[in-house]
């Protein structure tokens, strides 16, 4: 009897072991395969170097005591001014195709200034690459290279789809390592950092290190989810892209060569907090509250008064005055807001 019940008991563990195994291989399976993702997308993300002169102030003279050349050295200064020497500064950063014919998206501050532009792609084919447009308020730019071969691309994706927790993939050139890959998920959307009044990072704990800027944030159809733009120097696991939905806008206006514009109401506004709501007989603390609306704008045309609340667009809550300037800026002006 005794040996019986042990022999039952040690079925169980068994059992219960086995389970255990192939729990944790179900889990594991439950991982993405990225292998093929970075395999057709990595073609598409592209290096770029750039190289501008930066002015420096030659070293001034120092005079030593009972130097017979004092004088010379002296009056030489005086004729010629301080003398002012120019030196190449060279920067990373990443960025990907757009188009076949060779349309590229970065972020600005990558190329700002920059005096040369070179792009290498997958193939390790460069090319000189010229500015199309750029737009300072998202940290945006789209470049142009003129190549003799049809080129791979990507395309946007839906990032108002997106969810907290979706797996995505970084591919950039960190520290000019080239092509490296990083997975992880989305931590949050809608962050602001205060770089501007359009905020609205996808947060990612995906690995982005200098150089990755203006590379793209994959999900896992391939498709750009956002531009890798931002990092914060004080923490790890912390990368910033901007959506894709907002850098769409913006690129589709630069390659039709025209400047970008944004929706304007014409109106000062504060968020609306629990005092707020309050008072105003709100049930939930959110929207923007009109403290001033400017004669003759949009707001005043369209019959918005001081003290009234904006809650809905289109149906969706306005969460507050940074989410009401995004979507509104999204609205191309003469257009009326869905």
């Amino acid at each position: 009897m005794i040996r019986s019940i042990q022999a039952i008991s040690l079925r169980v563990a068994l059992a219960i072991c086995c389970a255990m195994m192939l729990g944790g291989v179900a889990e594991a399976r439950s991982f993405p395969e990225l292998a093929d993702l970075v395999d057709t997308a990595g073609k598409a993300v592209v290096n770029i170097n750039t190289e501008k002169q930066v002015a420096q102030r030659a070293p001034q003279q120092r005079f030593r005591r009972n130097d017979p050349f004092n004088d010379f050295f002296r009056e030489f200064e005086r004729f010629f001014g301080d003398q002012i020497r120019r030196r190449p500064q060279r920067s990373l950063g990443s960025g990907f195709l757009i188009s076949s014919d060779g349309y590229i998206v970065t972020n600005n501050h990558v190329i700002e200034e920059a005096d040369i532009i070179k792009v290498t792609l997958h193939n390790e084919k460069t090319y000189n690459a010229k500015v199309i447009g750029r737009d300072e308020e998202t940290d945006l730019a789209l470049l142009k290279i003129d190549a003799k071969e049809t080129l791979p691309y990507l395309t946007f994706a839906d990032s108002d789809r997106a969810r907290i927790g979706d797996w995505v993939v970084a591919i950039g050139n960190p520290f000019g390592l080239q092509h490296s890959v990083t997975a992880g998920i989305i931590s949050a959307k809608g962050r602001s950092l205060g770089s501007g009044p359009y905020d609205n990072y996808i947060q990612t704990d995906a690995s982005i290190n200098p150089g990755n800027s203006g590379g793209p944030l994959l999900n896992l159809q391939g498709e750009v989810l956002g531009i890798n733009t931002a990092i914060l120097a004080s923490g790890q696991g912390l990368g910033f892209a901007v959506p894709s939905n907002m850098a769409k806008s913006v690129i589709d206006q630069l390659q039709s060569g025209k400047a970008v514009r944004r929706g304007w109401l014409g109106v000062t506004i504060q968020d609306v907090d629990e005092n707020t709501a309050k008072a105003l007989g709100l049930d939930d603390v959110a929207g923007a509250l009109v403290a001033n609306v400017m004669p003759g704008e949009p707001a005043d045309k369209a019959g918005l008064k001081a003290g009234d609340v904006i809650l809905r667009i289109d149906g969706t809550t306005v969460l507050g005055t940074s989410d009401l300037l995004r979507r509104i800026a999204q609205v191309q002006p003469g257009k009326t807001p869905p």
